[in-house]
């Protein structure tokens, strides 16, 4: 497991893939411009009709959550985004509104850009206007196969995808997160997540805690998954190569 206690690795580039992989000329031109934050759990990023002017990139175990509010006020969770992406401004030139709510799922290091700069930075580097087009698409591919789960796969199986999707990204077997708040997110009833958290304690699979999940048998957590993770992981793979968080726990 990475240790994050530091923002940025030996080679001084910080613990997001997406700048990890930048050529060295082309992270030259952003590296002066970056500045990193510690931000915690729940914080806001976005709301709906924000102008988003900063790129924020995720760190380490740092996982943001884009989140869609429903007509009974509840918010259903749409995509998570970790250490392989960043969050607002990536194809656009800023100054556009935010459609949906983006709150910080899981506090720890993040690197911000105003996305002035990063325009600036494209318009001198066809190979850096390439890469985040290019992790846009992925963006968008995560997002249709989310609304394809959603619409086709049981509570349990987009349970055990979601939870493993969390573990890939910050590399931990501690969830935290209510089953309350579970369930807001998948956008079911608390009865219905209740009885699948249920079965996979009797299982083995997990074990509760105040205010977290624990998953005790990964293994068995992921036959229960839908493959639904395994497609976006190939596409990231395809178009952008090593991106992706790797199972690292």
């Amino acid at each position: 497991m990475q240790n994050y206690a530091s923002p940025t690795g030996a080679d001084n580039r910080p613990f997001n893939n997406l700048l990890r992989i930048l050529q060295d000329s082309d992270y030259a031109l952003i590296a002066p411009h970056l500045g990193g934050a510690q931000s915690g759990a729940n914080e806001l990023l976005y709301n709906p009709g924000d102008n988003v002017e900063v790129v924020h990139f995720p760190c380490g175990p740092s996982v943001v959550s884009f989140l869609i509010s429903s007509d009974d006020g509840r918010e259903v969770e749409t995509i998570l985004v970790g250490r392989e992406g960043a969050v607002g401004g990536i194809v656009s030139s800023g100054h556009l509104p935010a459609y949906c709510r983006i709150i910080v799922k899981y506090g720890g290091p993040f690197m911000r850009l105003r996305v002035s700069y990063l325009e600036a930075a494209k318009e001198k580097s066809p190979n850096l206007r390439s890469l985040f087009a290019r992790y846009a698409d992925c963006l968008l591919a995560q997002v249709f196969q989310s609304t394809a789960c959603n619409a086709i796969h049981s509570i349990e199986q987009r349970t055990a995808k979601w939870l493993i999707a969390a573990m890939e990204r910050t590399g931990d077997y501690v969830v935290p997160l209510t089953q309350e708040q579970f369930a807001t997110m998948l956008g079911v009833g608390r009865s219905y997540t209740s009885r699948v958290i249920q079965t996979f304690k009797a299982e083995g699979i997990l074990e509760t805690r105040r205010g977290s999940l624990v998953v005790r048998n990964h293994d068995a957590l992921k036959a229960r998954a839908c493959l639904c993770n395994d497609s976006v992981k190939s596409h990231f793979e395809s178009v952008l190569r090593g991106v992706y968080p790797r199972d690292e726990i």
